[in-house]
């Protein structure tokens, strides 16, 4: 599979652009542990164009992480085409068009999933971008807006004639946001539609390496991207890998994740800086599936969210190494 000059091997995984999910630190192990492709953040188009500084943080990536993309979202045409051309100069693998997100502070201004009401506008600001850069761009979108308006397989086609070179679809709608089960068969009627030429990426609950590999089996998607699994769980990548490249499963010890996460953390400190570093690793610490098994877990969970030092954080994750190993 290709998304412009870029090959992929058989099977690519792809981590999901998450707002404060994928900082630098956390896109680094993902893509040590086997995702083929990583994204940043999701970067405000408008922001971008006025110089905001915590936005224009967003755009530092490290050749550790290629092939990356780097995520736009905005409904003005011209800032779009502006902050495309910002993203280019960095040096991104890819610009990704966000036409998915559900939120309401960004769908219901008509960003992100927003464009889904306005399909005209959402058609020229990809076409503009796609003519203003010579990096390859890429979309994500929905199945459309709700139940009574699934226009993905015609919308494939129209993104496709813009000139985009791959094309992530989350199989739910905006309406359901992130409740329910996304549905796949959607995405597979895309990739089954014989006009449809650019790669197909599938998004949407996939949990473990049984769903991926379904994933591909049963849908014929050209990659998988893996979205809220991977919080405070990079080695997901792994344990997907090996189940689809046939290689005998061995789970890493509990030790082993925790250094993980407490690398996490010290790449961030050292990237970004120790407040912002902190603020974006506790997140992925409170949210990990290995300290589940703590006593009283949430007073834990508290404390992790609450800590503001990379030495507090530290001994908060040290102390529950000694809970877990009891």
């Amino acid at each position: 599979m290709k998304i412009g000059n870029i090959d992929f091997d058989n099977h690519p995984l792809f981590l999901a652009p998450m707002e404060d999910v994928t900082d630098i630190g956390f896109r680094m192990l993902c893509k040590r542990f086997g995702a083929s492709m990583v994204y940043t953040e999701f970067v405000s188009a408008e922001a971008l164009v006025r110089s905001v500084k915590s936005t224009a943080a967003k755009l530092v990536i490290s050749d550790e992480e290629r092939p990356v993309g780097i995520q736009l979202y905005g409904r003005d045409a011209d800032a779009m085409v502006e902050a495309a051309r910002i993203v280019e100069s960095v040096n991104p693998d890819i610009i990704d068009l966000n036409f998915g997100c559900p939120v309401k502070k960004v769908a219901g201004k008509g960003a992100g999933a927003g464009m889904l009401r306005n399909i005209p506008l959402m058609l020229q600001i990809t076409k503009s971008v796609v003519d203003a850069v010579k990096v390859p761009v890429t979309v994500k979108t929905r199945l459309g807006w709700d139940h009574d308006n699934i226009i993905i397989e015609e919308l494939a086609e129209q993104l496709q004639d813009c000139g985009i070179k791959a094309l992530t679809i989350h199989g739910r709608t905006r309406s359901q946001m992130y409740t329910g089960e996304a549905d796949w068969s959607y995405i597979g009627k895309v990739k089954d539609n014989p006009r449809i030429k650019i790669p197909i990426i599938g998004n949407g609950d996939i949990k473990t390496p049984a769903q991926a590999k379904q994933a591909f089996e049963q849908y014929g998607v050209d990659a998988v991207m893996v979205g809220r699994a991977t919080f405070g769980c990079p080695w997901i990548f792994k344990d997907m890998r090996d189940l689809l490249d046939d290689r005998t499963f061995q789970e890493l010890t509990l030790d082993d994740k925790i250094d993980i996460l407490k690398e996490q953390l010290r790449i961030n400190v050292e990237r970004i800086d120790e407040y912002r570093g902190i603020l974006h690793t506790r997140r992925h610490l409170a949210a990990s599936p290995i300290f589940k098994g703590i006593p009283d877990f949430r007073q834990t969970r508290i404390a992790m969210l609450r800590a503001e030092t990379m030495d507090e954080l530290t001994a908060i994750i040290d102390n529950s190494r000694c809970m877990l190993s009891r």
